[in-house]
């Protein structure tokens, strides 16, 4: 526990001053706290797809064919993916070491100057091949900031949260997903509404990113009045911390380690296949002027708010693994129905299939995710084997999985390719789930 008196000695006047810390942060606080700061972090994160899906392919791949455009936009996308691994290495040992609270400042900072710097970077037409090469550079440290987020929030929520309810509180760290994405759609969508298709690739299009810096400032507010839980400053108060916390996860629990990389692969590429991938390929169907599947995106974004702490408070009263299993499961359904429904040519059934597969079996994954990973490992490691898990399975799966689609849609297997290759992401999914240890007793 953090001193109740802190003593501050002004050195250029010499005067001691005696203040009184701040009240420990309650589990409300941690929950909320950690919810606005991730909001931010994956708007910044989200909005970056939304643009790979429908901007970055002529302003920054223009010297390419359509099909080669879309595959090297979507590599650029992956390449922040595979940077968060690094970040939950760097991150997992900090945060074990000296914090949850300080490692989370130092994410939101450097995703926010990432992103805000993207919106003022020159496109191909202006410096060339420059151009794509600083996006992948600013790409890459949006990787490094997310990859340093997540464990540390979900744990700041997770470690204050009262026993027997650590699912929900857990998953108002999940809900920044939900309102990073349909706060980056909702502005993507106002801002080329309002622009329009010509003036919004002319230059509107950067408006969003530039709004970053806006939505930092109001994080880092929040966040700086957060305190660690008790149950790490304790560990902290009698020097008890990990040394090299990732070497001992490893070598400790290498086991939940591989299990939580294995939780992610079906959840997080189904996740990126319906919010990203989904964006080009309505396109493709519908034709370059439909918003469909932005305002799709959106819908499920804003019930996700709702669903996501449900399927957690579920798991605290059920357990974590069966609506983990439900979702691994009804993932490949979902997937199917969506591309049935783009078939269809129905914008209705198009946002029916998005809202199925985000709200009722994603979440079903996502919602109790935070608090099993947590509960998984030891308080000492806690951090980085979490965000191990959770990033390494994102950078497998999430990262590539709209590279491979396009590339299997571009090789004239049709969608179903697509489907069959997440089937074996869900199987995958699904046995990790069966071998993971319950926890929520």
């Amino acid at each position: 526990m953090v001193p109740k008196i802190a003593d501050f000695r002004l050195a250029c006047t010499g005067v001691t001053t005696t203040i009184s810390d701040r009240p420990r942060t309650t589990p409300r606080g941690a929950a909320i706290g950690s919810m606005v700061g991730t909001t931010v972090e994956w708007y910044d994160f989200y909005l970056y797809a939304t643009a790979t899906a429908l901007v970055f392919k002529p302003l920054f791949f223009p010297a390419v064919s359509p099909t080669a455009g879309t595959l090297a936009s979507f590599a650029t996308y992956a390449a922040g993916f595979g940077a968060r691994p690094i970040g939950a290495v760097v991150s997992g040992h900090l945060g074990d070491r000296m914090g949850r609270k300080t490692v989370l400042v130092g994410a939101l900072v450097l995703m926010g100057a990432a992103t805000t710097a993207i919106g003022v970077l020159p496109t191909y037409a202006q410096a060339g091949v420059l151009a794509p090469a600083l996006l992948v550079v600013l790409r890459l440290l949006q990787g490094l900031a997310v990859g340093a987020e997540w464990g540390g929030a979900a744990l700041l929520s997770v470690e204050h949260a009262p026993p027997g309810r650590r699912g929900l509180f857990g998953s108002f760290t999940q809900l920044g997903s939900s309102a990073g994405m349909l706060l980056a759609t909702g502005v993507y969508y106002a801002v080329r509404s309002i622009a329009g298709d010509a003036a919004f690739l002319a230059g509107a299009w950067r408006i969003p990113f530039l709004i970053s810096f806006v939505l930092v400032l109001v994080g880092l507010v929040i966040r700086l009045r957060l305190a660690d839980a008790e149950e790490f400053t304790e560990l902290k108060r009698r020097r008890e911390t990990a040394r090299l916390p990732v070497v001992e996860v490893l070598r400790t629990q290498p086991r939940e380690v591989l299990l939580t990389t294995g939780l992610r692969l079906s959840q997080i590429a189904l996740f990126v296949l319906l919010t990203t991938y989904s964006l080009t390929y309505l396109q493709d169907v519908f034709g370059k002027d439909s918003q469909v599947g932005l305002v799709a995106v959106m819908i499920a974004s804003a019930l996700g708010l709702v669903s996501t702490p449900l399927w957690a408070w579920l798991s605290d009263r059920f357990g974590r693994r069966p609506p983990y299993l439900f979702g691994a499961v009804a993932g490949v359904i979902a997937l199917a129905l969506f591309f049935l429904a783009a078939e269809s040519g129905s914008p209705v059934a198009v946002v029916l299939a998005i809202v199925f597969g985000v709200n009722v079996v994603h979440d079903a994954m996502y919602g109790p995710q935070a608090a099993w990973f947590g509960e998984l490992f030891a308080t000492r490691v806690r951090y980085s084997g979490a965000s191990l898990g959770y990033q390494l399975g994102a950078v497998l799966s999430g990262g590539f999985a709209p590279l491979i689609a396009a590339a299997l849609l571009a090789a004239g297997g049709g969608p179903w390719l697509i489907v069959g290759y997440f089937a074996v992401l869900a199987g995958l999914t699904g046995a990790s789930a069966c071998l993971a240890r319950e926890t929520y007793l």
